[in-house]
């Protein structure tokens, strides 16, 4: 994994104000590459920020995007069924992927139901597929940040961090109690993407944020999110309240 990282950060004053312009930008993403590939492959951010750009997307997006070419996974999921209201499989459902035409066999959910959970993740493995170097499996990951720092389920001192041969984990034990067990994608698999995009809201995670963005390029294993490499620019969105603690040399920087 490169000891550096193509780090852009934009600040808004609000996300949901924002998802306007995100969606454009994503569904842009998304022609490009059907264009050049035959398929734009995905990882959706679970949680409540990336909800407004979801039914952004499906309310001004559904029909100029080419969806059927479209390949969707997850970067995390809680060990639950789908109709469980913390699922973000459930969450993802609701707010885009039942209001677009997308192909109901390329949604790629995770079995958070399954047991035991390493089952669920080896069987995700598979359908994600080996990952070869210098040759991208996602298109674009979405992701978002906790206030410790963690991202999709990668917790801080956890045993996943160090993970470099699996592209999916179960998680025993993810944040604070009452523990709730996890399926996540690894590092190396949310390095093989293109292109990774931060949606982060808040202030809550305004110490996290800086502790991520202000730290070495090299990452720091206090703050997962500072860990995740991409092929391409790792992209972080975040509104003025998440940013507060950033140093202006970083909020500066140009939103390319």
């Amino acid at each position: 994994m490169e000891s550096a990282v193509a780090r852009r950060v934009r600040v808004v004053d609000d996300l949901r104000s924002a998802s306007p312009t995100l969606a454009r930008e994503l569904a842009a993403r998304a022609i490009a590459a059907v264009r050049d590939r035959g398929v734009f492959s995905w990882v959706l951010a679970g949680g409540s920020t990336p909800q407004a750009l979801y039914e952004q997307l499906a309310e001004e997006h559904r029909a100029d995007v080419p969806w059927r070419q479209a390949e969707v996974f997850f970067g995390d999921e809680r060990c639950v069924g789908p109709k469980d209201p913390s699922s973000n499989f459930g969450a993802a459902w609701t707010a885009l992927l039942s209001r677009i035409p997308v192909s109901r066999s390329a949604v790629h959910r995770m079995m958070g139901e399954l047991r035991p959970p390493a089952e669920a993740a080896r069987r995700y493995a598979h359908r994600v597929g080996p990952l070869r170097e210098g040759r991208p499996r996602f298109d674009l990951v979405l992701l978002g940040l906790g206030p410790d720092g963690h991202t999709a389920s990668l917790f801080p001192g956890s045993a996943a961090l160090r993970v470099t041969d699996r592209s999916v984990v179960a998680v025993a034990r993810a944040g604070r109690p009452p523990f709730v067990p996890r399926i996540t994608l690894t590092l190396p698999a949310l390095a093989s993407s293109r292109e990774v995009w931060f949606l982060v809201g808040g202030e809550d995670k305004a110490a996290a944020v800086a502790g991520v963005l202000a730290g070495p390029s090299a990452g720091d294993a206090r703050w997962p999110g500072s860990l995740v490499r991409s092929q391409g620019p790792v992209t972080w969105f975040l509104d003025t309240a998440a940013a507060e603690k950033l140093p202006k040399s970083v909020r500066r920087a140009p939103p390319g």
